[in-house]
């Protein structure tokens, strides 16, 4: 026999559920990975991605600036000293990682290792960029 829930009781009820359907959207591999990237970010670098979905970083060994967008693949863009894009780049780790996994081991990588990560990487022509 099903009884009637009523009032505050179904308030709760429902308060409840939603509650759980966030915890669990929080606990994703996508959740986790971007919290981890965002950790990494410096503050302009977690302003520039909560914004726009990617940040910029600079070359260890030669200097130039890199544009990170969110994505697994064909996703970072060389930046001339006007900030404007040009030569795509793509490389990534090996395995299926999800975007905040893949894009902070590629900021890591331009940052400690620049000329040795390009020597690996793809170059792609400049498309423009899916935003959702």
């Amino acid at each position: 026999m099903r009884w009637p829930i009523k009032g505050r009781d179904y308030a709760r009820l429902k308060l409840v559920r939603r509650l759980l359907r966030a915890m669990r959207a929080e606990n994703t591999p996508e959740a986790r990975s971007r919290r981890l990237l965002r950790d990494w970010l410096s503050a302009g670098q977690r302003a520039q991605f909560d914004a726009a979905r990617y940040f910029d970083v600079t070359g260890s060994d030669s200097g130039k600036r890199y544009r990170i967008c969110y994505g697994t693949a064909a996703n970072i863009r060389e930046l001339d000293r006007n900030g404007k894009e040009g030569i795509g780049w793509c490389f990534a780790p090996v395995g299926a990682l999800v975007p905040g996994d893949v894009m902070l081991a590629q900021k890591i990588a331009l940052e400690t290792s620049e000329a040795a990560t390009l020597s690996v990487a793809n170059r792609v022509p400049l498309l423009p960029r899916v935003t959702h």
